[in-house]
């Protein structure tokens, strides 16, 4: 796992996890809105981006190595936490095994529904359609059904090219079993959940779960947006909930309307 850093090291950390088939370049126009308030770390998961070469193996691996790295490099706690699909369950599994990581938590998106099928299905579709993430225009569907930006564009094909066919087996796989785990409700950290109103039913059963797992934590599901779009598409409306639930202010950073 690599990490980049945006702000000066002074600043409060604030962590930020991407999703999967994404790397740090998706928090580019958060970081940049952010950078002159807190020090912005984009970790690089292991099987994704420069880190292309390691095979990413779970949840919970990637999650004890980002645990490993924030006690070596940011003293074991960090002010933030957050993360979009993937990231944001690495995020929670970080969370649950280390009480007092994080003193805020931001979720976006966080599968914590499991399905049977798509375990069950994910190691014959991949190997039966993983050629077609290399040709361009299958990429650019893929892109636009992420949320990513065009000007993004360029950055995910070629990462796109460094993804193996086991990470993205076991990022299926892993993404498809994850559940909440016990340590999570004494995690401590003030957690604000979000999803779009346009995503699955199962996220937004899950979200709501993690919002009954986290005491005290707040729950903004924004209607009209899918998956990743708040955070890819809208940096502005996602930076400026961030500044409210660090704020305090609860209902700005719960309130599905709230515009820069």
């Amino acid at each position: 796992m690599r990490f980049h850093e945006w702000g000066t090291p002074e600043r409060p950390t604030v962590v930020l996890l991407h999703g999967a088939g994404l790397s740090w370049w998706a928090w580019r126009d958060v970081a940049a809105l952010l950078e002159a308030e807190y020090r912005i770390v984009l970790p690089v998961i292991d099987g994704y981006g420069e880190e292309g070469e390691r095979t990413f193996r779970s949840i919970e691996d990637s999650a004890q190595i980002l645990i490993e790295e924030i006690d070596r490099a940011y003293g074991g706690r960090v002010f933030a936490l957050g993360g979009l699909s993937l990231g944001a369950q690495i995020a929670a599994e970080a969370l649950s095994r280390r009480p007092g990581l994080a003193e805020f938590a931001v979720l976006e998106s966080a599968l914590v529904c499991p399905s049977r099928l798509t375990q069950a299905l994910a190691a014959p579709v991949t190997r039966l359609s993983f050629g077609l993430i290399r040709r361009r225009w299958f990429a650019r569907l893929q892109a636009r059904a992420l949320m990513v930006p065009e000007a993004l564009f360029e950055a995910y094909y070629a990462d796109s090219l460094r993804l193996s066919e086991p990470s993205l087996i076991h990022t299926l796989r892993s993404n498809a079993a994850y559940t909440i785990k016990p340590g999570l409700a004494d995690c401590g950290a003030r957690a604000l959940i979000l999803a779009g109103g346009r995503e699955a039913a199962a996220m937004r059963r899950s979200v709501r779960l993690l919002h009954g797992a986290i005491p005290g934590s707040g729950l903004c599901i924004l209607p009209g947006l899918r998956h990743g779009e708040l955070s890819l598409r809208n940096p502005e409306r996602y930076a400026l909930r961030l500044r409210a639930w660090f704020a305090g202010d609860r209902d700005a950073a719960c309130n599905p309307i709230l515009h820069p």
